[in-house]
């Protein structure tokens, strides 16, 4: 074996955003030893670009609220398919989860009597998200952060995990290389936390960051855990479409929570048509109530731009294909009309709204306060990811842990605005803590020589192809084909066809070539991230066609209804022996009978 510098840490924590940041502080927390790997430089995780806030039951602005109404929301925003377990424990225990958070430094927007602030957020029943203005995610990671680094955390920056290494069934380790200079590391660990994120960059419109190339979701199928929902994609209804400047950008959905109204090219505001019966009650029926709504009065309904991100997509995309949409192929979105109803209309946006408003001036051009925006779906949040026990969030490889958007089963079919945030907190906590007691029952385990220096090969080859193909070229295609033919709306004659074309990358992705060195490649990391990228989009792919019906965030134009038969599963996607692509269909553990008395007490 090749001489590879090697670090030895009882927990390795690989991603640095919300998750990983919250498993390493937990992990440091009960006196292990823990490495974090990040891709990027600390502090530029994808995290920081979520803005809207926080869910949790903290009942500040509406004392009606509690972790009971928390699950239920959550429950019916995935249509019963999230694991049950995982979404109890994100509604119990989100609130402390931010208290702590602001113990430990994290300025929130206040009550009048000095309480942190809560916002409406679509699919919540009452205002839930704690915020800080429109950028809480950057808040949530600076004081994780600052809070971290004094825990004696090893962080190895710029560094990308090619491997998981296991001693038999059990992960010991990861194999990675240092992006700058291209030089390779070995990482030895106990335990070993997954915190990637997701996967937007297999798509072309995306609000993902470089970084969300489905690293996580492939280590740990490569190794042999289980991948479950990842048919579930959720378009983020209000991306920027216009100009090219921030196509893709997201709108933060605190836009419509404040006031922003959705209308198509002919003013018409398109949302009132189309509000699903088991909404109704909860949903404004006129423009006035859905205002007062927006203004905090507690007897209002919500407002139809408020309904859940995978129904608000679809009305946008029918708006679109109708003829009705926007010059450049989106719908507007426009927070500017609140003149009408405030005469400080315009620094109450900026007050509330100060990155979207600075944004999209310095960016796009946009006042936001004068002019409405140009916006369409994006691809914004896997709900699938690593199968993991809902307590301790371990895999099914004895050492592996998984947290945040990598791991899966709080949200189900369809997450709900802010709970993505509160999850990385609660699950980023469990998983640092069980991968610390993990760590302390175990020793180090042993490393096979010959599996890395394969790994160290197959990431060399690039470099000796002349005459191969361009990664970027394969990455073009590959997330062009999936917009077209594995997007918002679905039907199996698309997918068949970008199943083959998945296959044909694959073929392709086998001779890529790189000119120049290791140190300083960017072709060479495209390279790299190809085979993540192919992993996520043949199990998307394949996991579509078997789930034969719309739930959620998966709309199949040929299955447009929910049927029975898929109402209790999930989608269990596997490695075969062969190294096939296997999917199966497993029913989903019953929900106990405390709890299916909340959700029918809450409906």
């Amino acid at each position: 074996m090749a001489e590879y510098e090697t670090f030895e840490h009882d927990v390795l924590v690989i991603g640095a955003g919300g998750a990983g940041l919250r498993a390493a502080i937990e992990a440091s927390a009960a006196g292990v030893r823990v490495g974090l790997v990040c891709k990027s430089l600390l502090g530029k995780a994808h995290t920081v670009m979520a803005e809207g806030g926080i869910a949790a039951a903290l009942a500040n602005v509406d004392e009606r609220d509690n972790w009971k109404v928390h699950f239920a929301d959550t429950m019916r925003g995935g249509q019963y398919v999230n694991q049950w377990r995982m979404a109890e424990l994100h509604a119990k225990e989100a609130p402390d989860r931010v208290r702590e958070l602001e113990t430990w430094g994290a300025v929130f927007d206040r009550t009048k009597d000095g309480r942190i602030l809560q916002r409406h957020f679509g699919g919540h029943k009452y205002p839930r998200l704690a915020h800080v203005g429109d950028r809480t995610g950057l808040e949530m990671i600076r004081t994780l952060q600052d809070h971290g680094i004094h825990q004696g955390i090893d962080v190895h920056m710029e560094h990308t995990i090619l491997s998981l290494l296991k001693d038999g069934d059990r992960v010991v380790g990861a194999f990675g290389y240092e992006r700058e200079r291209g030089r390779f590391k070995i990482f030895r660990a106990k335990a070993v936390v997954l915190a990637t994120g997701g996967i937007g960059r297999a798509y072309k419109i995306t609000s993902n960051s470089w970084e969300y190339t489905g690293d996580g979701h492939t280590l740990a199928y490569d190794a042999g855990a289980e991948l479950i929902d990842m048919e579930f994609i959720q378009f983020h209804p209000t991306g920027m479409v216009w100009p090219p400047s921030v196509m893709g950008i997201l709108v933060t959905e605190g836009v419509r929570g404040e006031g922003g109204i959705l209308a198509n090219k002919e003013g018409k505001r398109f949302m009132f048509d189309s509000i699903p019966e088991n909404y109704r009650a909860q949903t404004a029926d006129t423009e006035e109530e859905g205002w007062r709504y927006c203004q905090g009065h507690k007897d209002a309904r919500r407002p139809p731009e408020l309904l859940t991100r995978d129904h608000v997509s679809r009305c946008i995309v029918r708006e679109i294909k109708e003829g009705r949409g926007s010059p450049h192929g989106g719908v507007f979105l426009d927070i500017s009309w609140i003149k009408q109803k405030m005469p400080n209309a315009a620094e109450h946006i900026k007050r509330k709204l100060p990155s979207m408003y600075h944004q999209f001036k310095q960016l796009a051009d946009i006042d936001i306060t004068e002019q409405p925006m140009e916006v369409g779906p994006t691809t914004h949040y896997i709900m699938g990811g690593v199968r993991v026990d809902p307590d301790t969030q371990m895999s099914r490889l004895p050492g592996l842990f998984a947290a945040g958007e990598c791991a899966a089963g709080i949200n189900g079919a369809n997450r709900l605005g802010g709970n993505s945030l509160s999850d990385l907190l609660v699950f980023g906590k469990r998983a640092g803590e069980f991968a610390a007691k993990f760590a302390r029952e175990n020793q180090q385990g042993g490393l096979d020589s010959r599996d890395i220096d394969t790994v160290a090969r197959q990431a060399l080859a690039p470099f000796e192809r002349r005459d191969g193909e361009n990664p970027y070229g394969i990455q073009k295609d590959l997330q062009q084909t999936m917009q077209d033919l594995v997007g918002i709306v679905r039907i199996e004659t698309e997918m068949r066809e970008a199943f083959e074309k998945i296959g044909n990358f694959k073929a392709r992705a086998e001779q890529t070539a790189v000119t120049g060195n290791r140190e300083y490649n960017p072709g060479w990391h495209t390279a790299l991230d190809l085979k993540n990228l192919l992993t996520v989009s043949e199990a998307i792919t394949l996991a579509a066609l078997e789930r034969k019906e719309s739930r959620g965030a998966q709309f199949r134009e040929d299955y447009p209804d929910k049927d029975q038969r898929f109402s209790k599963v999930n989608t269990i996607v596997s490695k075969s022996a062969d190294g096939s692509m296997q999917v199966r269909l497993e029913p989903l553990p019953e929900i106990p009978e405390y709890l299916k008395r909340v959700i029918e007490e809450n409906k």
